[in-house]
């Protein structure tokens, strides 16, 4: 069971967005100043399922990059076909949110996927150090060892107290299926903008179709989005949709995003602005590849981001994930994904 979807900024940044904002806009004002860091004991028992980000945290922030990018029938924004000499013709001829539309419907294939699994390493930087993760996806949701701690081996204390969380994670079925069950929410919410991104969004090709490199045997489409003025968000977190604009490339053969970068380029309020506002200058960029099982995976994702939650709390996002070391898993239960965890040496350096 994948805990982060795999992660469109499409829905990869507005997932961010929504798993960073709804953490606050779900708790009751009067209760924001009792709001303070977990103990690191508290933080060691917690279990961990995909920590992207979309995600790569299924809402990898309840914004960015799969916050959002991903009904009524509006008109496609097609360009017409002299729009710009340096758009191919025969590119001129296929509605720009086509590309969306299949784009869109690979990206809830992948979500829903329960067919193939994957161990990997995520690294992380964020206001809080250098992580980086041994993470190993099972049928029963995705578990994750910490490895490196800012650039360095564990200390036999550190690592005591990662296997002791492993340890009683493995103790307490009952509690990891809570858990992954509140994970499926992100999972519920990067469906829902998935769905929205055809039209919530107006697309034009950019001119030239400048490639990102990374396939030079492929060619990419490349589209420029920005929000559709018809379009009214159905939902509290799809008004994140409404101040996004941005790029994104799209594998011609697959139909797979392979990058997306967004910007906010104007406020954004949650509940008019009582449950969270978004400040406009953030950006996010996404980015994912086949690791090799013909479900593309986010590879990098970046983001910077100000929040203000319950007209309080203030805050600065600034985060950096990779995720590297993709190795092809056979399908197996968490306990069994825990016990190899565990069972395998911890880098030196």
């Amino acid at each position: 069971m994948r805990q982060t979807g795999k992660h469109f900024i499409g829905p990869r940044v507005l997932r961010k967005i929504v798993n960073t904002v709804l953490p606050y806009a779900n708790t009751h004002p009067l209760r924001v100043t009792q709001m303070k860091e977990k103990s690191s004991r508290e933080r060691n028992k917690e279990s961990i399922c995909d920590p992207l980000p979309f995600s790569g945290k299924l809402a990898c922030i309840a914004l960015l990059f799969f916050l959002g990018i991903f009904a009524a029938s509006l008109p496609a924004c097609a360009q017409s076909p002299d729009a710009d000499a340096s758009i191919p013709a025969s590119l001129q001829a296929i509605p720009p949110r086509n590309w969306v539309v299949d784009a869109a419907a690979k990206e809830l294939d992948t979500i829903h996927d329960r067919s193939s699994y994957l161990r990997y390493h995520m690294h992380i930087v964020d206001a809080k150090g250098e992580k980086i993760r041994d993470i190993i996806q099972s049928r029963d949701g995705s578990v994750a060892r910490l490895i490196l701690l800012d650039g360095k081996p564990l200390t036999e204390e550190q690592d005591k107290a990662e296997r002791q969380r492993l340890d009683d994670m493995l103790k307490d079925p009952e509690g990891f299926r809570k858990h992954v069950k509140n994970n499926e929410s992100g999972m519920k919410i990067a469906d829902s903008l998935v769905r929205l991104m055809p039209d919530s969004m107006l697309y034009t090709y950019v001119p030239g179709q400048p490639q990102t490199g990374r396939n030079p045997s492929r060619r990419e489409i490349v589209l420029d989005y920005e929000p559709n003025p018809k379009f009214h968000p159905p939902s509290t977190t799809a008004e994140a949709l409404t101040g996004l604009r941005g790029r994104a490339w799209i594998d011609e053969q697959s139909k797979q995003v392979v990058r997306m970068e967004g910007h906010i380029f104007r406020g954004v309020n949650f509940g008019w602005g009582m449950l969270a506002h978004i400040y406009p200058g953030g950006h996010l960029i996404f980015d994912q590849a086949d690791p090799g099982n013909g479900h593309w995976f986010f590879v990098r994702f970046s983001e910077r981001i100000t929040i203000r939650a319950l007209m309080v709390k203030t805050i600065n996002i600034k985060m950096d994930s990779d995720a590297s070391n993709f190795q092809i898993m056979p399908a197996m239960s968490y306990q069994d994904a825990i016990h190899l965890l565990l069972a395998t040496p911890l880098p030196k350096q």
